[in-house]
């Protein structure tokens, strides 16, 4: 059997920042996750100068793709907008593998199927054992199962669903755009150019909206590769669109049970504006981190629950969130 101070599974930015952080205080760590890195990541791929700043990273020294946008283009009916938010764009096959390598952890690729306490330590797959466990495996995450959905259950009116494809392409606009509720989308798609010649195009919506319109997301998808043909963005005729889904913040009471431990994806923390999830994935997991090394308490009460502020993110919070 394999020994090591903690386990995280999971190794995306939320277990790869967790890691991270836990090597720095001197713990053994090893991390399992059932895909081989890199490995394909649905993603829009946008990353803040906050996030960034969590991990010690200045962009300019970040050695694989990158796009910084000055501005951001927003669209709803005919009123467009420009305001200033500085992003960048990234392609997360590089970035999590980048962030899982400099995490210096052990990595083996294992599907994580059971989970069990052993006094104060934890048994997985009768393979594996640790004393700290930290669960980053995403929405379907097994730490999050094994100890933590009976009490913590994920809240359906704050489940996104998304659908999207990331592809080479000879972009000609430098810009990010978003379009918000078009044709009654409870959501919005989008346009992310990407550093070497790749692109980002997608949508999202509130899955529960969604379903009570009677329909899904893919429905949208149609109407919004012919916008971006009409626009002169993009022309593609090979598209092959696929989707996934994901938590918005609610309001999470347990994220941690004796010495197990949950971030990013499977607590659900994307922000309730504008559905972001990278940013607060990274920060949990090097909060739970801090925790497992210092003894303080794991909160995230530390996260923010928005990406911008004021009155645009109240306006999509209600439209996304409702009144959870």
């Amino acid at each position: 059997m394999q020994v090591a101070d903690a386990i995280v599974v999971g190794g995306g930015p939320a277990g790869s920042s967790c890691a991270w952080k836990l090597r720095e205080a001197g713990l053994d760590v090893l991390v399992l996750d059932r895909a081989k890195f890199p490995r394909p990541k649905l993603c829009a791929g946008w990353v803040t100068p906050e996030a960034m700043s969590d991990l010690e990273l200045d962009p300019n020294d970040y050695p694989l793709s990158l796009m910084t946008f000055d501005e951001l283009h927003l669209h709803w009916k005919m009123l467009s907008a420009k305001p200033k938010s500085r992003q960048h764009s990234i392609r997360r096959f590089e970035f999590d593998e980048f962030l899982l390598q400099r995490a210096g952890a052990t990595v083996l690729r294992h599907k994580v199927r059971e989970i069990q306490r052993d006094g104060g330590d934890y048994i997985v797959d009768d393979a594996f054992r640790c004393k700290y466990l930290v669960g980053a495996g995403g929405t379907a995450c097994p730490v999050y199962r094994a100890f933590f959905h009976e009490r913590n259950p994920h809240n359906s009116a704050l489940q996104t669903a998304t659908y999207e494809q990331e592809f080479a392409y000879d972009w000609k606009d430098p810009a990010c755009h978003l379009w918000f509720f078009d044709d009654g989308l409870p959501g919005y798609a989008w346009y992310v150019p990407k550093a070497g010649g790749y692109i980002n195009v997608g949508l999202g919506g509130m899955a529960e909206q969604l379903k009570q319109q009677g329909g899904n997301v893919r429905d949208y998808w149609g109407k919004f590769v012919d916008k971006l043909t009409k626009r002169g963005l993009v022309s593609y005729d090979q598209y092959n669109p696929t989707g996934y889904s994901y938590f918005l913040r609610g309001d999470v009471d347990i994220v941690s049970d004796r010495n197990a431990y949950i971030v990013g994806d499977s607590v659900g923390l994307a922000t309730r504006d504008m559905c972001e999830g990278i940013g607060p994935a990274i920060k949990s997991g090097l909060l739970a981190a801090r925790a497992i090394a210092t003894g303080e308490e794991y909160s995230l009460a530390g996260i923010n629950r928005f990406s911008g502020g004021g009155l645009p993110s109240k306006l999509l919070e209600r439209k996304f969130a409702g009144a959870q």
